[in-house]
C-alpha cells in the first residue's frame, strides 16, 4: 500500500511540474513574437532587391505572398580562378505562396538559356520574380560542395500588369 502511495505522489508531482513549466514558455513565445513583429519593416513595392539566406522564409506584406529560399538545385558555375569554356549556371529553388494560392516552386537561374530551361525570371500571381544575385561564388580550392547551406540570393519582385494567375 505504501508503494502505491509513493508512486502516485511522484506521478502527481511530475504532472504538476510539467504544467508549471508550460505556462511561462507560452508567455515567452508570445512576447518574442510581439517583439519580432515590431522589428519587421515593411517591404516597398519599388522593386528593391530582397535578400534571403538558404532556408529563410519571409512573408512580404506589400505583395501578399510568402517567399522561401529552399536551396540550390544546381551549381555548375565556373570557379573564379579557372578558365572554362562555358561560364555555367546556378539554379535557385524558391517557393512562393500567395494568401489565396497554393505553394508554387520556382526555379530561378543565374542566366537565361531556354535550351537548358534556365530562366532568370518567373511570373507568379501578377508579379515577376527575378533572381538578381547569388553568392558566394565557387572557387577551385573548396568547390561547390563547401558552399552547401551558405548560399544567399537577391530577388526583385515587380508588378507585371497582367491578370494574376491563381494556382
Amino acid at each position: 500500500m505504501l508503494y502505491k502511495t509513493i508512486i502516485f505522489s511522484l506521478g502527481l508531482l511530475t504532472l504538476v511540474n510539467c504544467n508549471a513549466q508550460k505556462e511561462p514558455a507560452t508567455a515567452t513565445k508570445s512576447s518574442v513574437s510581439e517583439t519580432k513583429e515590431k522589428k519587421v519593416k515593411p517591404m516597398n513595392l519599388t522593386g528593391e532587391t530582397l535578400f534571403f539566406k538558404e532556408g529563410e522564409n519571409k512573408f512580404l506584406k506589400d505583395y501578399q505572398m510568402n517567399v522561401t529560399f529552399t536551396g540550390i538545385s544546381e551549381d555548375s558555375r565556373c570557379p573564379a580562378d579557372v578558365n572554362c569554356i562555358w561560364a555555367g549556371a546556378a539554379v535557385a529553388d524558391v517557393q512562393v505562396m500567395g494568401t489565396t494560392t497554393r505553394p508554387v516552386n520556382l526555379h530561378l537561374a543565374t542566366t537565361d538559356n531556354a535550351g537548358r530551361n534556365y530562366f532568370k525570371s518567373a511570373e507568379f500571381n501578377g508579379y515577376t520574380i527575378t533572381l538578381t544575385e547569388l553568392t558566394p561564388y565557387p572557387d577551385s580550392k573548396d568547390g561547390v560542395k563547401a558552399l552547401n547551406g551558405n548560399y544567399k540570393i537577391g530577388i526583385t519582385i515587380k508588378k507585371t500588369g497582367q491578370k494574376p494567375t491563381m494556382r
